[in-house]
């Protein structure tokens, strides 16, 4: 029985996990794991901005 228990919690946790990739990639994010991403504008390469993984420029220095 907590076996079962184990691998329903694991199920789930790895259900939502896909859930959200499909949701971040159906809304058009490039890089779901950058939390820069949605902070920056679209246009590549702002003044804000200087590079990140998704396009959006970042540099992830904190500026």
């Amino acid at each position: 029985m907590e076996n079962f228990i184990v691998i329903a919690i694991v199920v789930i946790i790895v259900g939502l996990a896909a859930f959200y990739v499909y949701k971040a990639k159906k809304s058009g994010k490039k890089c779901i794991g950058c939390p820069d991403c949605s902070s920056c504008s679209s246009k590549k390469g702002s003044d804000s901005c200087g590079g990140c993984c998704c396009g959006c420029g970042s540099d992830h220095t904190g500026r």
